[in-house]
């Protein structure tokens, strides 16, 4: 997937983005998030997994259903404010085409 797809990169984190041509495959868009350790520990881990997944869930309806998305947070994502996340992933949404 990261060598086929599509990257995209913010301050905020980076987003891998890969169209899947797959007439077998289950309907809509699929999503996952790698959060490292160097980002800190299991509760920051999963506080900005939890925005980020609450920020997509926002746009999920602009994505069409081919696309496969991993997105790579920044340890910023802690301390951004939400409406900037927001806006990051509507970015996403736009520069990747998924709509």
């Amino acid at each position: 997937m990261y060598d086929q797809g599509i990257r995209f990169s913010t301050r905020l984190f980076t987003a891998f983005c890969l169209d899947i041509a797959d007439p077998g495959r289950a309907t809509g868009p699929r999503i996952g998030f790698t959060v490292p350790r160097a980002v800190g520990k299991s509760v920051q881990r999963n506080r900005i997994r939890r925005r980020m997944r609450e920020a997509w869930r926002a746009e999920v309806c602009a994505v069409a259903p081919q696309w496969d998305v991993v997105l790579n947070p920044r340890r910023t994502v802690l301390d951004a404010p939400f409406d900037d996340l927001r806006n990051e992933v509507r970015k996403l949404v736009s520069k990747c085409k998924l709509s």
